[in-house]
């Protein structure tokens, strides 16, 4: 399968909420406006990374390198356990500057909807840290230690 990952662009605006219409259940607390406000801010920053299948958006992730943070990814349900979330942290990791730590939180160890993101991040060397509540949902954080 050939994915292209990239910055995404204000052109990408329409078809990313598309997706994030398509995945917003996994995402407890998200409100969209504020979303689509958070994401145009992200694209302007270059902070917004997109893949794409055939010229269409299959995967998302938004990021702060001020706050060192993976703020947030998803992936199309048909383009799951490709490889594209993978590809995508990876090419975030590159655009921080080197031994800058870097945090992402999700769901907590046993809670279901958490287990394929907690597999993710450790995959990538992400290493899990504090128990937090976010969004009055109780998460997890980890961080990417970087020398």
């Amino acid at each position: 399968m050939d994915i292209e990952i990239s910055f995404a662009r204000s052109c990408d605006v329409m078809e990313w909420m598309s997706l994030i219409d398509i995945v917003e259940s996994h995402f407890p607390g998200l409100e969209k406006d504020d979303y689509r406000k958070i994401l145009e801010e992200c694209i302007h920053k270059k902070e917004a990374l997109c893949a794409k299948a055939q010229g269409k958006i299959v995967g998302i992730l938004l990021f702060s390198t001020e706050h060192s943070t993976l703020a947030f990814i998803a992936v199309h349900p048909e383009y799951q356990k490709c490889g594209i979330a993978a590809d995508m942290v990876k090419a975030m990791i590159a655009v921080f500057p080197k031994g800058q730590d870097i945090w992402v939180t999700t769901f907590r160890e046993g809670d279901a909807k958490g287990e394929g993101a907690r597999a993710l991040y450790m995959r990538c060397g992400f290493k899990p840290d504090e128990l937090i509540i976010e969004m009055d949902y109780p998460c997890q954080k980890f961080v990417l230690r970087r020398e």
